[in-house]
């Protein structure tokens, strides 16, 4: 796939990610429920890279499945991702992403494209807490890159900086974002290396051995929300 793969929807598909252009961060009214401001990141803005303007966007499954049924069947997805198969395979996973009240699904758009997918979490309060020494308000990420022509090019990197900034900026009381990709996923994690996350150990999960990656405050923000 290339930057272009919709090409021939694409002018109908941007226009619904189009109103972010408008949106500017807004952390003044924080969600009820235990996601926090998680719950909102489809309201934080636009971020401008490099590679675009970024922004994050709640996922429409009617509108959205078939992209992301294409994407997770992608061999080089599929491996670390497994949800390879059918859309009902797709549907269940972000069904269940639904009725997680700590969990929250999002496609990372540039320029309005979609090109990734995005869970953000309350890591305290999930599974993961059993594994690692858990403080409160941590917050948790999922990342790939969707279209291959993307990838290799430095662009996850770019963007787990961006949102990681995002959460940090969203969520005042959390003092960091933790990460547990497959210690066997290399690409994963020198994109989290590059974007400032530090390696504390492995921890050993249900379904895979992890690092665990982190990436805290800096020390002078730290300092002056405490």
């Amino acid at each position: 796939m290339s930057p272009s793969f919709l090409s021939s929807p694409a002018d109908a598909r941007r226009s619904d990610f189009a109103e972010a252009q408008t949106v500017r961060l807004n952390t003044g009214s924080r969600a009820a429920g235990q996601a926090g401001p998680l719950a909102e990141a489809a309201r934080w803005g636009t971020v401008p890279l490099p590679a675009g303007r970024f922004s994050l966007h709640e996922i429409h499954t009617k509108r959205d499945l078939p992209l992301l049924h294409a994407w997770m069947n992608d061999p080089d997805i599929a491996r670390w991702w497994e949800l390879a198969g059918d859309e009902e395979v797709v549907r269940r996973h972000l069904a269940n992403q639904a009725v997680r009240t700590h969990h929250h699904a999002y496609l990372g758009c540039l320029d309005d494209e979609p090109i990734s997918y995005w869970e953000l979490y309350r890591a305290d309060l999930d599974n993961l807490a059993r594994h690692y020494p858990a403080r409160p308000h941590d917050v948790g990420i999922h990342l790939l890159v969707g279209p291959a022509a993307w990838r290799g090019r430095g662009i996850g990197s770019l963007l787990l900086r961006a949102v990681t900034e995002l959460v940090l900026r969203a969520a005042p009381d959390t003092m960091r974002v933790v990460a547990e990709p497959d210690v066997r996923n290399e690409a994963s994690l020198a994109a989290f290396a590059r974007a400032g996350f530090h390696r504390f150990g492995d921890v050993e999960l249900p379904d895979k051995r992890a690092a665990l990656m982190m990436r805290g405050r800096a020390a002078r923000e730290a300092g002056a929300r405490r």
